[in-house]
């Protein structure tokens, strides 16, 4: 610790999803702490073209990085994805020594053993829940049911539940799961949304070549797993082919089911309408979507993505782009009158409304700016970043005595 920060309050954070800063919502907390004064430290997994150094001090952030195999297999290569990340956690807290928070992000629901542990030396438990990974598993193992495993992650979700001192929920949903079925008390709940810098998201010039040769330009963004609805689009944009040929549409991002998608628009004869650019760098991000006529988020209707917030919508609009998506709970909340919402996962409906959209620049404008407004104001990041630091102090409240682990656990 340098001299100047000299009895500084120090935390870390730790995540396994995906690598910082690459992580948009874990690094806008690491660097919201400092200004607050706090030393950070983070424990993470290696990326595989970005952050892939195994250690790194970015902007005075200490960045403990691992090498990690995505999950293949199914619950299988989970159980191994995550015990390999279980077991380089431990061994780096270890190297980090001492902390006064530690600040642990899902999924999985498995730092609690390792959270306990810090709570006896002294340390307040801060639970950044990014997932209800119930949902999330009932959502992405759909034939599965409510199996044995299934009952384990309820359990864990629990486990870490009981142990947190503060949890840090991402919308209203996910924090009426901690006090409806976590058990703890609204006050130890605080909502900090996962929102976007207005600053880093801003408009560049448009570049028509992006739209090959077209009209018009439909981007998504973001996560392609088996939840995330890719396939959803990719059968709304055949159905929107056979009544228009006036777009092209860009997939940005990458995931589980990359690979897959991209045969998948093969097959619906999509090829020369679609292209996939994988993850890009934020300034090629730009220049995509200040060129979008219309943004796509297709995540179909399903016990997580009902409930969940999407960082794509809030970054659509954050560049003032209208959206189309399907009718959940959350996205409502999140994009109110700067989406149009086609109901009952129905992709025909998706399509018209996308049509619908192309065909209107006044309405597509009006609703740009309804959205950039809503980021900027109550759903903005500066708002969000006042909820953190209080959920901080609130943890900080908590008597610095150890207390008893609660029962049964």
């Amino acid at each position: 610790m340098n001299a100047e920060n000299a009895g500084a309050k120090r935390t870390l954070i730790i995540v396994e999803n995906l690598s910082v800063p690459f992580d948009r919502r874990v690094w806008q907390e690491c660097q919201a702490l400092r200004e607050a004064g706090w030393e950070v430290d983070v424990i993470c997994p290696q990326g595989t073209s970005r952050d892939t150094e195994p250690e790194a001090v970015i902007d005075g952030v200490r960045i403990h990085r691992y090498p990690l195999k995505a999950a293949e297999g199914g619950p299988a290569g989970y159980l191994k994805e995550y015990g390999t990340a279980l077991w380089h956690t431990w061994r780096l807290a270890r190297k980090v020594g001492p902390v006064d928070v530690v600040h642990a992000c899902n999924p999985p629901d498995l730092f609690f053993p390792l959270a306990r542990r810090m709570r006896r030396r002294g340390a307040r438990f801060v639970f950044d829940q990014h997932d209800l990974v119930p949902e999330l598993y009932l959502s992405r193992f759909a034939g599965r049911g409510r199996d044995l495993l299934y009952r384990a992650v309820e359990r864990m979700e629990l486990a870490t539940y009981r142990a947190a001192d503060i949890v840090i929920a991402t919308n209203e949903s996910y924090r009426d799961a901690a006090v409806r079925r976590g058990g703890k008390r609204p006050e130890e709940v605080f909502v900090v949304r996962s929102a976007p810098v207005v600053e880093r998201f801003h408009e560049v010039a448009a570049e028509p070549e992006l739209k090959h040769g077209k009209p018009y330009l439909l981007c998504y963004l973001g996560v392609m797993g088996p939840q995330d609805g890719v396939d959803y689009a990719l059968r709304a944009l055949a159905e929107l082919r056979a009544t228009r040929d006036d777009w092209h549409a860009t997939f940005i991002g990458a995931g589980d089911t990359f690979a897959a998608m991209r045969e998948l628009s093969a097959e619906l004869g999509l090829a020369e309408h679609v292209d996939f650019t994988g993850r890009i760098p934020d300034e090629d991000l730009l220049r995509y979507l200040s060129t979008a006529d219309v943004c796509l988020s297709p995540d179909p209707h399903n016990p997580l993505n009902d409930v969940s917030t999407m960082n794509k919508v809030m970054e659509y609009m954050a560049m003032g782009r209208p959206i189309v998506s399907f009718e959940l709970r959350e996205a409502r909340v999140s994009a109110g009158e700067a989406a149009l919402y086609a109901p009952d996962d129905d992709e025909a409906v998706f399509a018209a409304l996308v049509s619908r959209l192309l065909d209107d620049p006044a309405g597509r404008r009006r609703m740009g700016e309804l959205g950039r407004a809503r980021v900027a104001g109550p759903l903005s990041w500066a708002h969000s970043k006042k909820a953190l630091i209080a959920a901080y102090e609130a943890a900080l409240d908590v008597r610095s005595a150890p207390q008893p682990e609660p029962p049964g656990q």
